[in-house]
């Protein structure tokens, strides 16, 4: 997996900004023909949270039927050097586990994301309070739940 030192910026359709030690909101969302069913959405939470203290932290992650919010920063790699977990590595990692094994699960092949990430540096703390509220609130604006505590596929961290 590739690391960043510096600020990158790359462009595909959407602009990918990588700032190390920068806090993100992130989306991904499913293609058209994809609704994750309950199970599918335990495997795309978990995934999330494999890498949660180790390549990044996540403060807040909610996982709809068809798309995915996450609020976290990347974490530096364990050496000298100033270097951090490279973003695009680490989402690739997510969705391309849990789009194999809900694949497999299916017995289907073929894309289970859209291609690009929606990636947004935070860029102050008032920021951060609006990202992790809109995360929160997400399934209960979506009438998929009357709070955020009943809605299973929503993880928050106990603290920043």
């Amino acid at each position: 997996m590739a690391a960043i030192r510096d600020f990158t910026a790359t462009r595909r359709n959407l602009p990918h900004w990588q700032n190390p030690g920068a806090a993100y909101f992130l989306t991904w969302r499913a293609i058209k023909s994809v609704i994750l069913e309950p199970v599918d959405r335990s495997l795309v939470l978990n995934a999330i949270r494999h890498w949660d203290s180790i390549r990044w932290k996540v403060f807040v992650a909610v996982v709809m039927p068809d798309h995915v919010h996450v609020l976290a920063h990347l974490l530096p790699i364990e050496s000298d050097n100033g270097d951090y977990w490279n973003l695009s590595d680490l989402l690739k990692s997510v969705k391309g586990f849990s789009s194999n094994a809900i694949n497999r699960r299916l017995g289907r092949n073929g894309a289970l994301w859209q291609d690009e990430t929606f990636d947004r540096i935070i860029r102050d703390d008032d920021e951060f309070e609006e990202k992790w509220s809109y995360i929160r609130n997400n399934a209960v604006k979506a009438e998929l739940a009357n709070s955020p505590e009943e809605y299973p596929w929503l993880f928050e961290s106990a603290g920043e």
